[in-house]
């Protein structure tokens, strides 16, 4: 069914949105669930958010990923296609940890070419009998979407290949881009057509599909939704070259809960969040989160195991054949090293072949006897690089063959062909060590399924073949994603050929009692992390993170993929012009107090002296008698006094607070605990020390405060030494009445009894006692120091220095979580809404008073 968002795929690409017109609705050619069919249109996208509940009570999962657990062979007599699951895939296998009444349906593409004709009756075939919803892509598209945009760029890109030139990697093409979204726009029609929003979980798998969470989300603003990477995320500095960053990172921030195999690849990702996209990531209770426009986004780390099961079936079945049989009489007397992997240029065959052959170069007791069986699966990519890559390992073959070999013995078998899943456990079951040598792999369970081969099974039928002394050795490149998990493995860096020569013969050279308990570890260890134990942990973590997608008020904004969700408290909402002006009108006494970077004055503005239609707004507030206006900011008196000096009647609170001022006729007052800054003395040469060390920061010396700034610093390493420094200068004024905060880009000294919530205090207090308590309060700001204020309002109230029957706005500039009950999207909004308060003033003649900003 076609989606209405957009009539060109390309749109989303381009970020073009056309305005369309009423189409005739069509039921989808497949569904599943019974109930609402809902109409896919942009004026409905966030119709399907409501909390009303669903016809259908049992929650479902939808799998999408670029191809169906499903094998496709097309029957001998050429009409029609034979269908059976594929036992070996992922996909199929993580249903053994989800719950048994669970319905799990998958969306996906074949691997076989159906013809148009035929797409309809293999839809349905599939639909019925494996629950199964293909996606059937055009061949063109498929070429620059799969072998293009993944393989020519995100592949190598993911595995720190950098396009250097042309023939090495591919340079960014734009049309290829298009494709991927073209790709993803067409696997989420499909999702769309079987969906039930309010009762599905949806989990998303790999780099085929990282902007699918922006097409779905457009849609479904309460989706449950989560993604797992099963390939590595590189570095930002190599993240950080993809022309396209940005945008897939935010189609990415789109999901619920994103999973990653290792530390190593969540960390990666945090920091381009942080470098990119400003955002910083919070563990609470061993749970990692991204705040993102009022959304937690979870961080999952969760190496995938295998399915003990199907490794256990088939050992009984090479059993069965006489396979393990065959080989332990082939390689009778010999000590058999074992290499399993795709023909690609980053599983560093060759790396392992020159390692053997340095392994027969030192240790000549090791010739005759060492033979390494390299299994090499049909490569999956295709290029230049593959093709130079196949011939070195040809080449290196023949070349130590011929140089180590003698009759009857070959020191290299290089096994160049499909081996079925059987023959791939008859030689695990052989082989003394398993060697893996990629230079980066995403996970790699090749060690883990030699582990549980090794193991043998306690079956009655089995044969001696899978009986005998439990142990297995491991060498296996740091650079995959199992080798944090196999503690008793020997780690190598491949690159380092003599270390790893070095370590396959430590591995075959150790002693059995040694074999045996490392053996013991590592199968205790993939035995229970299987596949089952993984799914379960995703989906257990998927509804932790949307527990509260339906109590919480969401809504869309933003273009292409700069779309995203805004999720906020249900009290949170948009400061009505018609309500507080109502309100201001109503009163007899009112309290103004204002921010003013962020608020009044837009954050990235060059020049931060008030314009003048500022200063005629805030003058025509102050003339009102009613009013009692104030500018409440971290800025020094110095600066604020300039700026509002044609303001006579506007009060002023600087360094939040710390210094106080109900006008220009009247002194400042100082407002906190201690007039003694002997501790800057102490302070200061702290801060001097971490911006020496800190390339891009600085300290801004203020009358009662000292502020560290690295905002122009790297981000990673500011934030640390921020935090080096926070514990510092806790340790260093411990016995000093200050108070050290860290902040957005900041670690702020400051005298004790200092915020703005008590300056905000401070005022009605005073307020009060003079016989004119408010009983209208407007307090606008826009960083985490107004917070303090937003707070202050709600124990005013219970300590009677605010009226019960006071009118509160309490409004944070920007769509955020706050303590505030009302925002405004910007500081341009707030100038409108204190233009319409000043028009409804009742201001008296100006008195002869300026209006020109101070130069």
């Amino acid at each position: 069914m076609m989606s209405r968002s957009y009539t060109n795929l390309l749109d989303l690409a381009t970020g073009n949105f056309p305005v369309m017109g009423r189409e005739r609705k069509r039921l989808p050619r497949v569904m599943t669930v019974p109930g609402n069919v809902y109409e896919l249109d942009d004026d409905q996208a966030n119709s399907v958010s409501s909390d009303n509940p669903s016809s259908v009570a049992q929650d479902r999962l939808i799998i999408v990923a670029n191809q169906l657990p499903v094998k496709a062979n097309r029957r001998p007599d050429s009409r029609g296609w034979n269908f059976s699951w594929n036992e070996d895939s992922l996909l199929l296998q993580l249903k053994e940890g989800l719950p048994e009444d669970m319905e799990v349906l998958y969306v996906g593409s074949l691997r076989v070419d159906v013809d148009l004709e035929e797409q309809d009756e293999v839809s349905q075939i599939l639909l019925e009998t494996f629950k199964c919803v293909p996606t059937f892509l055009p061949q063109d598209l498929l070429e620059k979407f799969y072998h293009g945009f993944c393989k020519k760029l995100l592949w190598p890109l993911f595995h720190y290949m950098l396009p250097f030139s042309a023939d090495h990697g591919g340079r960014f093409d734009r049309s290829m881009w298009e494709a991927y979204v073209s790709a993803n726009k067409l696997f989420s029609q499909k999702v769309i057509e079987v969906l039930n929003p309010d009762d599905d979980y949806v989990w998303i798998h790999d780099y085929h599909l990282m902007v699918l969470p922006t097409f779905l989300r457009r849609h479904f603003n309460r989706l449950r939704m989560g993604f797992f990477l099963h390939s590595p995320f590189p570095s930002s500095e190599i993240y950080r070259t993809l022309p396209v960053r940005e945008e897939i990172l935010k189609a990415l921030l789109n999901s619920d809960i994103i999973g990653f195999h290792t530390f190593d690849y969540a960390r990666h990702f945090l920091s381009c969040c942080s470098r990119m996209l400003g955002l910083e990531y919070q563990s609470k209770r061993g749970y990692i989160g991204l705040e993102y426009y009022g959304r937690t986004v979870g961080i999952k780390i969760m190496p995938v195991g295998i399915h003990m099961g199907r490794i256990a079936s088939v050992m009984r079945l090479a059993d069965k054949e006489k396979k393990i049989g065959e080989l332990k009489r082939r390689f009778e007397g010999k000590t058999v090293l074992l290499g399993v992997d795709d023909m690609d240029i980053f599983k560093g065959i060759n790396l392992k072949l020159l390692a053997m052959e340095q392994l027969l170069q030192q240790h000549s007791k090791w010739q005759g006897k060492a033979v390494l069986v390299q299994i090499a699966n049909p490569a999956r990519g295709r290029g230049a690089d593959l093709d130079e890559i196949q011939a070195e390992i040809k080449e290196s073959c023949r070349r130590i063959n011929e140089e180590f070999g003698e009759p009857g013995y070959e020191p290299i078998v290089f096994v160049d062909r499909p081996v079925s899943i059987s023959e791939r456990i008859a030689y695990y079951s052989i082989a003394e060590c398993v060697i893996v040598t990629a230079v980066r792999d995403g996970m790699n369970l090749t060690p883990y399924e030699y582990i549980v081969c090794r193991q043998g099974t306690d079956d009655d039928e089995s044969s001696s073949d899978l009986t005998g002394p439990k142990k297995s050795m491991l060498v296996v490149s740091e650079f995959i994603g199992c080798s944090p998990s196999l503690s008793g493995a020997i780690r190598v860096n491949p690159w380092n050929v003599e270390a790893t020569a070095e370590a396959m013969n430590e591995a075959i050279s150790m002693s059995q009692s040694e074999q045996l308990l490392r053996h013991e570890k590592h199968f205790r260890y993939v035995s229970t992390h299987d596949v089952a134990y993984w799914s379960r942990s995703f989906l257990q973590d998927m509804e932790r993170t949307c527990s509260e997608h339906f109590r919480r008020r969401c809504w869309g904004i933003g273009l292409s993929f700069g779309f995203r969700v805004v999720a906020l408290d249900p009290n949170f909402r948009k400061l009505s012009m018609e309500a507080i002006v109502s309100a201001y009108c109503r009163a007899k006494s009112r309290a103004i107090l204002l921010d003013y970077d962020g608020t009044v004055m837009p954050q990235n503005s060059i020049s931060k002296a008030p314009s003048q239609e500022i200063i005629l707004i805030l003058n025509t507030l102050c003339r009102d008698q009613k009013n009692t206006v104030f500018i409440v900011s971290g800025r020094g008196r110095d600066n604020l006094s300039h700026w509002f000096s044609p303001c006579r009647k506007l009060g002023l609170a600087a360094e939040h607070g710390y210094f106080l001022r109900w006008s220009q006729d009247e002194e400042w007052e100082i407002c906190g605990q201690s007039s003694d800054f002997g501790w800057k003395e102490i302070a200061e040469p702290v801060m001097k020390l971490y911006t020496e060390a800190t390339d891009g920061s600085s300290i801004e010396t203020k009358e009662s405060a000292l502020v560290w700034q690295y905002r122009d610093a790297d981000p990673g390493f500011g934030s640390s030494q921020a935090k080096e420094m926070l514990d510092h200068l806790e340790s260093v004024l411990a016995n000093e009445p200050v108070a050290v905060k860290s902040g957005h880009f900041i670690v702020e000294v400051k005298p004790q009894g200092v915020s703005k919530g008590l300056v905000a205090e401070n005022i009605f207090t005073k307020m009060t006692e003079n016989g004119n308590q408010a009983d209208f309060l407007l307090c606008i700001g826009d960083d985490r120091s107004d917070e303090d204020m937003f707070e202050i309002i709600g124990s005013a109230m219970s300590t009677n220095i605010l009226s019960a029957n006071t009118s509160l706005f309490a409004c944070t500039v920007g769509q955020k979580p706050s303590k505030a009950k009302y925002y405004l999207d910007d500081a341009s909004e707030v100038i409108c809404m204190l233009e319409s308060l000043a028009e409804a003033s009742d201001s008296g003649p100006s008195m002869g008073e300026e209006t020109q900003v101070s130069s």
